[in-house]
């Protein structure tokens, strides 16, 4: 049972009665005990509630078209509290933070409704056999997993959970179900490397075609390991082996199953200063939130931007000085799209900042894990132009916060002058470095 905090006003939960304050017990006389009992029972065309009104029972009959909402509000979106993780894995990167910082940053989820809701991995182990059934039954799909190995020994090892390795039965089990599984392998130097990820390789590509993609990512190492398990970044030379350990085992999978499977982060790549793949190479980029493809997809996308650049160009008024701020992984690649966008728009004057990571350490290279403090001490006394461009994944999903708790107004502020967060998009980051939202 679940309490309404708030009836949307016209819904055809109001116009039915119900009231804020009403706790919601079932539909169709079936249990809602969270998000996707509700959502799930909530599609057909007539659903019979029953609740409870200061104590008293009450039926509610609503007729609507099939998936439509009625109008309910929560708590909480997933209607009960997320699940915490129950691991403490080697190259976990919360155990790597710094004390001090707000506390909902220290807090692990490893929850399959997230998976379903938000794309969010889980690792399997707080899920016992009924839960997978109910996903079965519910046809929950995609899935997403941490793998990192399917060595049971080894997954034990890695995660420090005594379940992690008998829990890697119900893959095939959802397997078997259909369900569709996307995968994650996070890659840490001496443990899940070498011998050990081509069977892992090997025992998810047998998981096909339900097993739909797999990324292979580095563990992100912070400054902050003083006490936990010792762990190494890759060097060049082994990021390159990666890269063609992976590779090559994909063009087998490619051939065999119409698809590579796998694919290594953009981060491989970079630290092994080698070129980055094709559009083709990504398949549709299913893996783009693990950083899979994400520099590619956005050069792919200005190159047919440009194409059109003289549509810009009728909205474009000159000169314009703006200033972008990067990670040290994306720096060249992103001065390369403003170079050739510089190039072709006269008046137009872009300088790229490559912004180093001192607040979780110069390893941590990515552009989603910088700081408004980096940028304030990188960038101050910088000639910034007009106006500060840095990405939007540095705030968090509300757009309001970097991760040291300062806001963009605190970063304006501090450099004087407006700052404005861009996309991972072609559009959006031309749009932006001409100016041109500003108009909107």
């Amino acid at each position: 049972m679940v309490t309404i905090t708030d009836v949307l006003p016209r819904g055809r939960a109001a116009k039915a009665g119900i009231l804020p304050g009403d706790v919601l017990h079932t539909i169709n006389q079936k249990e809602i005990h969270d998000v996707l009992d509700y959502r799930f029972y909530l599609a057909e065309k007539d659903i019979l509630l029953s609740l409870t009104r200061d104590g008293s029972p009450m039926e509610i009959r609503i007729r609507k078209q099939e998936y439509d909402d009625i109008g309910l509000d929560f708590e909480t979106p997933l209607m009960d509290k997320k699940h915490s993780c129950e691991n403490k894995c080697v190259f976990c990167f919360i155990d790597q933070l710094p004390k001090g910082m707000r506390s909902t940053l220290y807090f692990k989820d490893d929850d399959s409704r997230l998976s379903f809701l938000h794309g969010n991995y889980i690792t399997l182990t707080n899920l016992h056999e009924k839960d997978i059934q109910r996903i079965i039954d519910m046809r929950i799909s995609p899935v997403n997993i941490s793998v990192h190995t399917t060595n049971p020994e080894l997954r034990v090892k890695m995660m420090k959970n005594k379940r992690s390795g008998e829990v890697l039965s119900y893959m095939k089990m959802l397997a078997d179900a259909g369900i569709t599984l996307c995968c994650q392998i996070v890659l840490c130097k001496g443990l899940n490397d070498g011998e050990e990820l081509a069977r892992t390789m090997s025992d998810l590509a047998e998981l096909a075609p339900a097993m739909e993609s797999t990324s292979v990512v580095p563990a992100g190492l912070t400054r902050f390991r003083n006490g936990l398990y010792p762990l190494e970044p890759f060097t060049p030379e082994e990021c390159a082996e990666v890269i063609r350990q992976i590779n090559e085992f994909g063009d087998l999978c490619l051939k065999k199953y119409g698809s590579r499977l796998f694919f290594p982060a953009d981060e491989f790549y970079i630290q092994a200063n080698l070129p980055l793949p094709s559009d083709e190479f990504y398949e549709g980029y299913s893996q783009i939130q693990n950083g899979v493809g994400m520099i590619t997809d956005l050069e792919t996308g200005f190159e047919w931007e440009m194409e059109n650049v003289d549509e810009y160009l009728r909205h474009f008024s000159p000169p314009r000085r703006v200033s972008v701020a990067t990670g040290v992984a994306a720096y060249e690649h992103i001065r390369a799209l403003c170079d050739t966008l510089s190039d072709q728009i006269p008046g137009l004057e872009i300088q790229v900042y490559s912004i180093v990571n001192h607040f979780f350490g110069e390893t941590i290279t990515v552009a989603g894990l910088l700081t408004a403090k980096d940028m304030i001490e990188q960038l101050s006394g910088q000639p910034l132009g007009d106006e500060l461009l840095f990405p939007d994944v540095c705030l968090r999903s509300e757009g309001d916060l970097f991760l040291d708790d300062l806001s963009p107004e605190d970063l304006s502020r501090a450099l004087g002058v407006p700052v404005t967060p861009t996309r991972s998009d072609a559009s959006d980051l031309i749009t932006k470095l001409l100016g041109l939202h500003q108009d909107r």
